[in-house]
């Protein structure tokens, strides 16, 4: 299982036009980790037994 991502802290982005700027990363990552999260949500509900 994936951790949060973590977003990058004051000064960490150069506001310099990077590409991709840590921020992209982040967002990017912060998707992944969101698709993740949800797989895991449905996978539990299918798990569950029903009454």
């Amino acid at each position: 299982m994936m951790e949060k991502p973590i977003a990058p802290t004051d000064g960490e982005c150069c506001e310099s036009g990077c590409e991709p700027c840590v921020w992209d990363t982040y967002y990017e990552e912060m998707r992944l980790w969101r698709e993740e999260q949800k797989k895991l949500a449905e996978a539990e509900t299918t798990d569950t037994p029903e009454e």
